[in-house]
């Protein structure tokens, strides 16, 4: 159903406006994860690149009501019916995207309870790596979706689980360490919201490999299931 939601986009008719936005929204969204990033990580936020970044997060939610809108009002007129499953399955996309948005803000204002630098030891590492892979996969997101990538897809969701996982036990490891309560409190709150962003990102990955009635679900018996073409249950 993707590729005919791309196609759609791509057209000139009020779906291909709602396509546009939602193009918008991602990399707008990207881009807030990445300069969150970069402050949570020790970067200096002036006051000015702070408004910048609740403009952002703002940006993104007006997107999301537009295409809402969109949705509604394209869906109002008659003969649309056609449209309703790619309708449904962009409402659950711009949810997904809108989250990752507020999770980014909310990794930028985590210096708030942390006012020294991050140590240079294995569990700020393991931060630092498990940022990385979230970053990549966000960045590759765009254009796996854009292309209906099914293969690189179902790669990114398995990675992206991984990822999932060792954010869990990165919080157990966190949680017997003996860190100030200053610094356990930033480094949990970061790993929690690595793994949030990481997850609406699969949501987003999920479009491409799965039916729209399994939407945000990737457990290893669906990927098997659509990787190997079977009849969808």
């Amino acid at each position: 159903m993707l590729r005919q939601l791309l196609s759609i986009f791509r057209s000139e008719d009020p779906l291909g406006a709602m396509g546009q936005d939602f193009a918008r929204m991602l990399k707008s969204a990207y881009e807030l994860t990445i300069r969150a990033g970069d402050i949570y990580f020790g970067r200096p936020a002036s006051p000015d690149e702070r408004t910048h970044i609740y403009k952002q997060d703002v940006k993104i939610n007006k997107l999301e009501r537009k295409i809402r809108k969109q949705v509604i009002a394209h869906l109002s007129l008659k003969g649309t019916t056609p449209s309703l499953p790619y309708c449904l399955l962009l409402m659950s996309l711009v949810k997904d995207v809108e989250r990752i948005g507020d999770y980014a803000k909310n990794l930028a204002e985590v210096d708030d309870f942390h006012i020294a630098q991050l140590p240079d030891d294995e569990i700020v590492a393991e931060l630092r790596e498990i940022r990385t892979s979230v970053d990549s996969a966000f960045q590759a997101a765009s254009e796996v979706f854009t292309r209906a990538d099914h293969e690189r897809a179902v790669e990114l969701i398995r990675a992206g689980r991984d990822v999932a996982h060792r954010c869990d036990v990165l919080v157990g490891r966190i949680a017997r360490s003996d860190y100030d309560a200053g610094l356990t409190t930033a480094l949990v709150l970061g790993t929690r919201f690595y793994k949030r962003i990481g997850g609406h990102i699969l949501n987003v990955l999920s479009s491409v490999v799965m039916p729209l009635h399994k939407l945000d679900y990737y457990d290893e018996d669906s990927l098997v299931v659509v990787s190997g073409d079977a009849d969808d249950e």
